[in-house]
């Protein structure tokens, strides 16, 4: 695995904090869901703080908040769905 963080951390940013997220939001927006809308923004808020924690070498602090912006994404999903 190569020292290049930079790298990762805006794959992290760009992936999934806009893409994956954005569409949730945009779907919970259009169906009218604010539960739904509102965790799949903090989901893309945690990926987005994510990123940063990967630039600043926090393996530890970069885990935690992919993994709650994994849960607030199936949190918006199945608000969303259901």
């Amino acid at each position: 695995m190569d020292d290049n963080f930079d790298k990762a951390a805006i794959a992290v940013i760009i992936v999934f904090g806009a893409l994956v997220t954005g569409g949730l939001m945009a779907a919970n927006l259009v169906n009218g869901d604010r539960n739904g809308f509102l965790m799949a923004v903090g989901a893309a808020t945690a990926a987005w703080v994510a990123g940063h924690a990967i630039l600043f070498d926090l393996p530890r602090i970069y885990a935690a908040l992919v993994a709650l912006a994994v849960i607030l994404a199936l949190g918006a999903t199945a608000a969303y769905a259901f």
